[in-house]
This record gives C-alpha cells, structure tokens and sequence, in this order.
C-alpha cells in the first residue's frame, strides 16, 4: 500500500463500495415501499370489486344471511386473484367469510376501518402471515352500509416481486462500480504523471528535504511561479532583501520600492551575477528561469551576501593605494639619489646642492599650499597621497586656489571615502586605455566650504561621459572599464553615490570631453 496508485484505487474502491451499498440498500427499500404501495393499492381494488357483488351485498342486507353464499364467492375471488384472504364482516364486526372455516361467524378484534366510507390500506399480520391489505365498504342494496371487505395479498408474492426486479438493477449498480474503479485507475495514473513519477512518502520527504535546505542555506532565495507571483522566499532572502512582510502569493513589485534591486529581482533588469547596492548590504544577485517538461514554470532568483567580501576588498585597495604611493614615492625618491650621486660623482657638488634644494622646496611647497587651505589632516594625507600616485602615471593633480576647507570632524569619514574614489577615477580615465600617449592628463580637484554646505567638484582632462550616461554611471555594477581577473567593475561611483544620498547630498556628473563630477554635502548631520 506504499504507491500512490494503489492507495487511489482501494481507498477510491472502498469509498464507490460503500456509497453503492447504501445506495443499493435505499434503492432496495424505497423499490419494497414502492411495491407494498402497489400491492396494498390491487388489494383495495379487490376488495371493492368484491364489495360491488350483488349476492354479497343481499346477503349481508338481510339479517338470516345466506349460509355459505359469502364464503363460496368469497374463495372464488381469492382464487381467481391469488389473494391470501378474503374476509366479509357486517356492521357486529362478525365474519361471514375466511380462508379458515373454524373462524367463520366469529368477531374480528379490530374496529370497522370503513365507517368514514373511504377505502383503507396498509400491512395486516394476521392469521394467515404478513400481507398488503385492502378494505372496501360494504353497502346494501338500498344503499345502507352492511358491512366491510377485506382483502390481503401475501407479502411472500411481494417479496418475489423485487427479488424478481433485483439483478436488473444490481447489474446497473455493478456498472457504476466498474466505471468507477476506472476511473479511479485514470486518476491514479494523471496523478502520477503529474507527480513526475513519486510516491506520498517521497514528496513528503523532498517537501522536509526542501524546507531543511532552503532555511539552512546562507544565500537567499526566491521562486516566482509563470505570473510573476512570489512562491517561495526563504529566511535569507527576506533578510537581504528586506522582504520581512512579503507574503506569499504576492508581487514584489507592491512591497518594495522603485530601484535596481526591485527591477533585478522581478527580472527587468536580467544579467549574469548583477550586483546589487542596498543601505546595509552589497548583494551578488542572479535571477535564472525554470523550465519544466518543456514549459516555462516561472524563475529562481539567488541573492548572495558579500558585504563582508566588499568591506575586505576596499580595505585590500586602500593599502593598495598606500603600498602605490609608498612605492612611487620610493621609486621616486631612487631616481632623485641617482641623480644627486651622479652630479656628486661629476664632481658639481654646487649643482647637486641646487637640485635638492629645488626638490624640497618644490614638495614643501605644494603640501604647505595644500595644508594652507584644508584644515582636515585626513583630507591632506589624501590628496598628497594621491597626488604622489598620480605623478607617477604622469598625471598632474591640482588643487584650486579657491579651495577652503576648515574642521569639519562629522563630515572627514564621508569626504575622504567620497574624494579617494573621484580622484581614483579620474586619474585612471586620464592614464587609461584610450587616452593619447604622450599628453599629460590633468585632474583637479575643488573643496569649498559653503555656510551650510560642501561642494566637492573633480574634473579631468580626459575624453568624458559618453552622451546620456550621466546617470548610468551611479547604477551598481555600471562600468566602461574592462575588469581585471574576478575584480568587479562599477562600483565605486556607486558606493559614492549611495554614500552622497544616504547623508542628505547631492551629485552630478557632466558628460562630453573633460568629466567633472559635483557633490554637494550638508555640513552636519539632518
């Protein structure tokens, strides 16, 4: 009884088996009600044809009687229609006629049933058996009331009756069963294919295996059927994606907002590991369409967490930058004491005095401009540090000379992480693929502080935004830049976008020739 089948068919069998029994049962029933009826009905009729004869009737008129006249007719009429009795009683209830002859001129117990002067049916147990019985009243020939027939039909012939009728409609009851366990068969077989094949116990068994799977995974997941409608979300994915109050059965596109994550999730957005940018998370998401028996069955979507991977990778590129500036500076300052010792060795000691003294003052110079207007030394460090990375890939990067910037403690963490990763982009865009060898690209970089803002502006001289990209390039995952092994592209203007927006700012960015990027930034926090 383990297959599905056969659990189908003998419960679909015992459920047509008892329905058909009792059907059987109370057809049989109402058929023996049916049958008295009749047979109580051809008594009556009997008894009123008997009631109808003229020497009964004179007969029972005159008080002599007419010794066993009423009994011969009487047993005259019960064998010509095979009933079981005949009895003839006059108004003292006295019998004049009875398939019993010892019972003759003896009183019935029973009250006259005809007085009303109808016609009275029902099931006498009498002397002779269980019968369907009949009674007629019995007039004279003067129209006066005498007496009462009576008649009874045995119940043995009514019961040959139905036996008689009972294969015809036990055949019909057979065929139903039949029908039925076909049926039965039909929908066990359906309900296999429809199953691919698996029995009860191994649903269930993939149904715990799933539900073990699903809530155990540290990825998030999320099923929509052919309509679009959520079917399946896992613990994770309600975690990532913030679809805490998303039930199941709905559509994503009523819970959340308007935004990349909503148009990668529902599928507007379709892409091989599209990354997503949310306040708290940086998602890997992949959205993949389920196909099954050559039909489509709606998609899969997984959601991946690396935020912690991210976190270490900008961590890993901010001691990248320091090892580059590091390195710059060392290969920088190689070269300078190469020079210094071959003037030495030259003997121009007044030359090699010259040159180290121009190169001192000519840096000192340059941090002492930049330390003069930016009074925060997280913003300093930066743009020296930069700017040493930027020479060395023959960039020259300039501050403005209406640049002023004073302490601003609440706003140093968003600035540098803001300016670190405009310069880094436009220094590549000025030193990249693309640009014409040989010119010295130039980035430069303006911080104003404003009475209730800052406005940070990085402009390059590079070849710019292409037209209409003015706002695909916040897009997480949007780049024009070739990745280099499993690094991933597009986000770092995506971060600073999300960062500029998350503390109440604003940013812009110019297309043409000669990109410039403008943040506007609250001075406190709202």
């Amino acid at each position: 009884m383990r297959k599905l089948s056969t659990q189908i068919l003998a419960s679909q069998t015992v459920i047509l088996g008892i329905t058909v029994a009792v059907g059987f049962g109370l057809f049989v029933r109402g058929e023996r009600l049916h049958l008295d009826h009749v047979y109580e009905q051809r008594a009556a009729a009997i008894a009123a044809a008997t009631a109808q004869v003229p020497d009964i009737r004179r007969c029972l008129e005159d008080e002599a009687g007419c010794g066993n006249t009423v009994q011969r007719i009487a047993r005259g009429v019960q064998h010509s229609t095979g009933a079981s009795y005949v009895v003839v009683i006059d108004m003292a209830r006295v019998r004049h006629s009875h398939p019993d002859p010892a019972l003759i001129g003896q009183p019935v117990a029973e009250r006259i049933a005809t007085l009303d002067g109808q016609e009275h049916v029902g099931i006498d147990v009498g002397a002779t058996g269980r019968s369907a019985n009949g009674k007629a009243p019995l007039y004279g020939p003067d129209g006066t009331m005498v007496g009462e027939v009576s008649v009874g039909l045995q119940e043995s012939a009514v019961s040959a009756a139905l036996v008689h009728e009972l294969p015809t409609y036990a055949a019909w009851f057979g065929v139903a069963l039949a029908v039925g366990g076909i049926v039965s068969l039909l929908l066990a077989a359906r309900l296999k294919k429809r199953t691919f094949g698996l029995e009860l116990d191994e649903i269930a068994h993939l149904l715990r295996e799933r539900e073990a799977v699903l809530h155990g995974i540290r990825e998030g997941m999320i099923a929509f059927d052919v309509s679009g409608r959520v079917a399946m979300l896992n613990d994770e994915a309600r975690r990532l994606a913030g679809l805490g109050a998303v039930p199941i059965g709905s559509r994503l596109e009523d819970h959340l907002p308007e935004g990349r994550l909503r148009d990668v999730l529902t599928g507007v957005v379709d892409g091989h590991d599209e990354v997503v940018l949310t306040d708290d998370y940086y998602l890997t998401v992949n959205r993949m369409p389920v196909t099954l028996v050559g039909r489509p069955a709606g998609a899969v979507v997984t959601l991946r967490d690396r935020t912690e991977l991210s976190g270490l990778l900008r961590e890993l590129d901010s001691v990248q930058g320091l090892t580059d500036a590091l390195r710059a500076q060392q290969h920088e300052f190689s070269n300078r004491m190469h020079t210094v010792a071959g003037l030495l060795e030259l003997g121009e000691t007044d030359e090699a005095l010259h040159y180290l003294t121009d190169l001192g003052g000519a840096e000192a110079g340059f941090a002492e401009s930049v330390r003069s207007r930016i009074a925060s030394p997280l913003v300093v460090g930066l743009i020296l540090a930069k700017s040493t990375v930027a020479a060395e890939r023959g960039v020259d990067l300039v501050l403005s000379e209406e640049s002023w910037l004073g302490h601003v403690p609440t706003r140093e963490q968003a600035l540098t992480t803001i300016l670190g990763n405009l310069v880094d982009n436009a220094v590549e865009a000025v030193s990249g693929e693309g640009f014409e060898s040989g010119t010295s690209g130039e980035v430069r970089v303006s911080i104003v502080e404003e009475p209730e803002s800052i406005r940070l502006q990085v402009s390059d001289s590079g070849p710019g935004l292409v037209p209409g990209t003015a706002e695909r390039v916040f897009v997480d995952g949007y780049t024009t830049k070739t990745g280099r092994g499993s690094e991933r592209r597009g986000l770092g203007l995506a971060l600073v976008h999300r960062l500029v927006q998350r503390i109440g700012g604003d940013i812009a960015a110019s297309e043409g020739p000669g990109a410039a990027f403008t943040v506007q930034l609250p001075k406190e926090t709202a």
